[in-house]
């Protein structure tokens, strides 16, 4: 299997698999992604997505032997889908980066809402090194690093550390490779215990207020933040603020913490 779907404690657990290639991306995994990520978001039981992968090397990109040959517009359109997917998620994606995210891997880490990465991890946009400009994910890495920060990662295709891009706004968490997994999972089960109602009218905001002036920005804030206002599960997190215990949001299968794999082989993590 070269893409690994595990779900525990509400968070689903999204593994390349494809180490002998440097889990580059082929067709069959883009897809595999987009259908995994689009599922979730109908989904109660899950609460958090964490993307990770397996071998010394996050995502080395593209997979160029299949690229090369391939012209089509579908295909094209399924690049399209997996780097916007992040920008159209209601459930928070995380990413855990124990090696080198290049070119397309950097771009799926932009998808990521919270990133987290270990020391001597690496990142880069290497495309024009071999004749080629990061049009897939452009957009995606600018909305992380701003316009000029991007240009010039695209003009020179230099590596950089994970404690630049901590600094440049991509990675919020820099920690040993020993522990950046347990970081991680740490960080997505405690996001998933919170509210999916406000999680998702947050991460609405967060897309739709984006590039909005202040004023434009209000009127979304405002829709949102009535139907929250009007939601079972601020009901639920009130009447638990009250009575000072923890809220049992409705709508969460009593099930959750079971631990449900989807794939053949389990992710080493």
């Amino acid at each position: 299997m070269e893409l690994l779907v595990e779900q525990k404690h509400r968070v689903l657990h999204v593994t390349l698999n494809r180490p002998e290639k440097r889990n580059a991306l082929n067709t069959a995994i883009c897809a595999e992604l987009v259908k995994v990520i689009r599922a979730t978001q109908q989904q109660p039981d899950v609460g958090a997505i964490l993307l990770g992968a397996n071998g010394p090397v996050f995502c080395a990109g593209m997979d160029l032997d299949e690229a090369a040959g391939m012209h089509d517009d579908d295909v094209a359109d399924l690049h399209d889908d997996l780097f916007t997917i992040g920008a159209n998620s209601i459930k928070p994606i995380l990413a855990c980066v124990n090696g080198a995210a290049l070119g397309g891997g950097l771009g799926l880490v932009a998808q990521a809402h919270i990133v987290v990465a270990a020391q001597g991890a690496v990142f880069g946009l290497p495309e024009v090194r071999i004749g080629l400009w990061p049009f897939l994910v452009y957009r995606a890495v600018e909305a992380a690093f701003g316009a000029r920060r991007t240009l010039e990662l695209s003009l020179t295709g230099r590596m950089f550390s994970a404690h630049d891009a901590q600094l440049w706004g991509l990675v919020h968490h820099v920690c040993p490779p020993a522990e950046a997994a347990d970081r991680a999972k740490t960080i997505a089960r405690e996001i998933a215990k919170a509210s999916p109602a406000a999680i998702a009218a947050g991460l609405q905001y967060f897309h739709a207020s984006r590039g909005k002036s202040s004023k434009e920005a209000g009127q979304v804030a405002k829709h949102l933040r009535a139907g929250l206002m009007k939601s079972e599960d601020f009901h639920e997190g009130y009447e638990a603020f009250k009575q000072k215990r923890d809220p049992v949001w409705p709508g969460i299968p009593h099930h959750t913490d079971a631990h449900r794999q989807e794939s053949g082989a389990k992710p080493n993590r």
